[in-house]
């Protein structure tokens, strides 16, 4: 596995600039958030920083994953809408085209998958719609990854319609039950998400969705709070989960998400570095 960082917790820095600094400290991989600052889907002049960006990462030989939960990229004024079970049919082909718009970003980059999540239901639709809305959404994506040669990695979210792995299970069945190809859609886990919602023990969690993983994020957290925070101000013990994921011999990145320590950065980059690297190192990880 790559020691890597979310940019959504670089949101105050040009993407180039927060790549560079990553490199630097010593990390392998880069989560890219796609945003407003960060190869927006939309801007007319996104060719021209993909190039630049693919350039970067050749050369400081950074793998990266695609990473589609920006809070406000479109929509202005409620956080992470429209998603794949909003109401309106409209604003769902919204986020469909998104997330084909990511899928072609990362085929570019050559990142190792497109990490999404599924949404809340506002309008307090059941599982059948929900899962029916999801569906139809998730069968486009995955036919345009499958185009690509690409993974989806569905992230199981606190308070979203797929909040935990059993819920995660269900939406894989019921994906085969409509005779959709669900081969594309694999797993990314978030280690903070696991405590928060006390699915646990940790390791054995990680050790059964070996044959899925494909992305993994990770910071502290408490239970019952989501609230991603620096690692030592939660409650997770990290060595014995790095250690299941050496044992399963995940080679994904393993992806430091602290989104909320923008205005601190190159600090908290540094801090989570210098907490894992050796919890890494101890578990027979090295980082070449």
């Amino acid at each position: 596995m790559l020691l890597a960082y979310n940019t959504n917790g670089l949101a105050h820095h040009c993407l180039l600039d927060a790549i560079e600094l990553l490199a630097d400290i010593g990390y392998r991989g880069v989560s890219i958030t796609l945003d407003h600052g960060a190869l927006n889907p939309f801007d007319p002049s996104l060719d021209q920083q993909l190039d630049r960006v693919h350039a970067a990462l050749r050369k400081l030989r950074m793998r990266c994953v695609i990473e589609t939960g920006a809070r406000f990229l479109l929509d202005p004024r409620t956080k992470h809408e429209p998603t794949l079970v909003s109401a309106d049919p409209s604003a769902r082909a919204r986020r469909v085209d998104f997330l084909c718009r990511a899928i072609d970003i990362a085929d570019r980059l050559g990142a190792d998958c497109v990490s999404l999540w599924s949404g809340i239901a506002r309008d307090g639709a059941g599982q059948a719609e929900a899962f029916s809305r999801l569906t139809d959404g998730l069968t486009t994506a995955l036919n345009h990854a499958d185009r690509r040669n690409l993974d989806l990695a569905f992230e199981p979210e606190p308070g979203m319609v797929i909040d935990t792995l059993e819920r995660y299970e269900l939406l894989v069945k019921s994906l085969e039950e409509r005779r959709i190809a669900s081969s594309r859609l694999r797993l990314t886990l978030d280690i903070g998400h696991l405590h928060c919602q006390k699915e646990v023990p940790i390791s054995d969690k990680i050790r059964n969705s070996a044959g899925r993983l494909a992305n993994v994020h990770i910071e502290d957290i408490r239970v019952g709070v989501h609230e991603h925070l620096m690692f030592g101000e939660g409650e997770i013990d990290f060595p014995p989960v790095i250690a299941a994921l050496a044992q399963i011999r995940y080679d994904g990145l393993l992806s430091v998400e602290l989104s909320r320590h923008s205005h601190e950065g190159p600090i908290a980059a540094q801090r989570a570095y210098d907490f894992l690297q050796p919890i890494l190192a101890a578990a027979g990880v090295t980082n070449p």
